[in-house]
């Protein structure tokens, strides 16, 4: 009997290559993410709730160093440090070689993600200003901008639009999401141990020498990775800041020590990536398909407890000036920000990219989901009736903004379709 393989099945390298093709995809990161969140709430609100919490909430790990954690805890601050790792990766890209290489090119995306910050956090003040010191702790929850969901609405509806309005999108969300991990490092560890910390700096300088003359073995980054973010973790500091410490040390250039060949130039010379382009594309379908799905199911299932759990929710200032932030918020201060500056001649919006975009694309700054539940756990302690309550508000809020900026986006596009088939 023949083994050949049929001439309709692709070859094993082209399926794979397949496989990676569509994990990568912006589309297809969202639907996985908004799958692991509805999954999440059907559990939660059903018979099987019991079975959820108690698989959220088992325990197991080390004590001695300080890791006896929740599995929702250790998708938390483990799995999501490879989101961040990955996240770390992007940001220095963008700053060696991307984007943010040119201040004056990137100051508008930058000042605008600024302003898509302070608003909001205003907002939640304002409207929390009354409750008590307790509730203003989560004054950072709608500040933050939910990479892969935003990116994911504007790949679906948006595919006719300027491609500098992705840019300008991926731009402020990178910024966000440093801006986040700022927070996170500053207003959200009460405990700090120095003599950790400094344990830590050990594996990373190890890593990051690791890295630099080109090491790419599991077997070597894998153990200085996970010795850095234990020690992270054992200081008091946020273990997702080891991601970005890691991913900060990696190079970005390729050199004759650090570089991974990817192809060939059309004269045949050989083409390579760096470490950090490497690193990105391995790790980041890590964090597609596994890290950042299975911290969703852990952190996004709340029970809602019908209409009387919703009034009771929404009767908490939290939810209120949670779902405020995110869905006025953040478009008031992108837009306002950007509509301020762009008068002033150092900064230019990108002459292809049109306000109704702008304003289509700051409501899908509003996704808030992975970061603004973090967050949200860090500043009201997971499973508390807050933290129940800010479940709601960053789901009511995302999906109310990326409904509105869907819309919009929707209706640009259109637009903007019937315009190219014209010409």
């Amino acid at each position: 009997m023949s083994s050949r393989r049929p001439s309709f099945l692709p070859a094993p390298h082209e399926l794979w290559r397949g496989i990676l093709s569509t994990a990568r995809s912006d589309v297809f990161a969202g639907a996985l993410l908004l799958t692991a969140t509805v999954a999440a709430l059907v559990l939660a609100n059903s018979p099987g709730a019991s079975w959820y919490e108690s698989v959220r909430d088992f325990r197991f790990g080390i004590p001695e160093l300080h890791l006896d954690l929740s599995v929702g805890a250790w998708a938390a601050d483990g799995l999501l440090a490879i989101f961040f790792f990955v996240v770390g990766l992007e940001l220095k890209e963008e700053f060696v070689a991307g984007q943010l290489r040119d201040p004056r090119r990137a100051a508008l995306p930058i000042a605008a993600a600024i302003g898509g910050v302070i608003v909001p956090a205003v907002i939640f003040v304002a409207l929390n200003a009354g409750s008590g010191p307790e509730a203003l702790r989560g004054w950072a929850i709608p500040t933050a901008t939910d990479i892969a969901f935003a990116v994911a609405v504007l790949a679906v509806v948006g595919r006719f639009l300027p491609p500098a309005l992705r840019v300008f999108l991926l731009t402020l969300a990178i910024i966000d999401d440093l801006i986040a991990i700022t927070i996170i490092a500053t207003f959200y560890t009460e405990t700090i141990s120095g003599p950790w910390i400094a344990l830590a700096l050990l594996p990373l300088a190890g890593f990051a020498m690791a890295v630099q003359k080109g090491i790419r073995s599991p077997w070597v980054l894998l153990p200085l990775a996970v010795a850095t973010w234990v020690c992270i973790h054992a200081s008091g500091v946020h273990a997702t800041v080891a991601g970005v410490l890691l991913g900060f040390v990696v190079p970005v250039e390729p050199t004759a020590q650090a570089r991974i060949r990817k192809g060939t130039d059309a004269n045949g010379e050989p083409l390579y990536d760096g470490m950090a382009a490497h690193l990105a594309d391995r790790w980041g379908v890590v964090a597609t398909l596994f890290a950042v799905p299975v911290f969703a199911f852990f952190a996004a299932g709340v029970e809602i407890g019908g209409v009387d759990g919703l009034r009771s929710a929404f009767a908490d200032p939290i939810t209120l000036g949670i779902v405020a932030g995110l869905v006025l918020g953040k478009p008031i201060g992108i837009v306002l920000t950007t509509f301020l500056l762009s008068r002033a001649r150092a900064f230019r919006l990108d002459e292809t990219i049109r306000w109704g975009d702008l304003i289509g694309m700051s409501f899908l700054a509003g996704i808030g989901f992975t970061v603004s539940l973090l967050v949200g756990e860090l500043a009201f302690g997971a499973s508390s009736v807050a933290d129940e309550h800010v479940k709601i508000g960053v789901l009511v809020g995302s999906l109310t903004a990326a409904v509105l900026g869907g819309a919009v986006l929707a209706s640009r596009n259109r637009r903007a379709k019937a315009l190219s088939t014209l010409s």
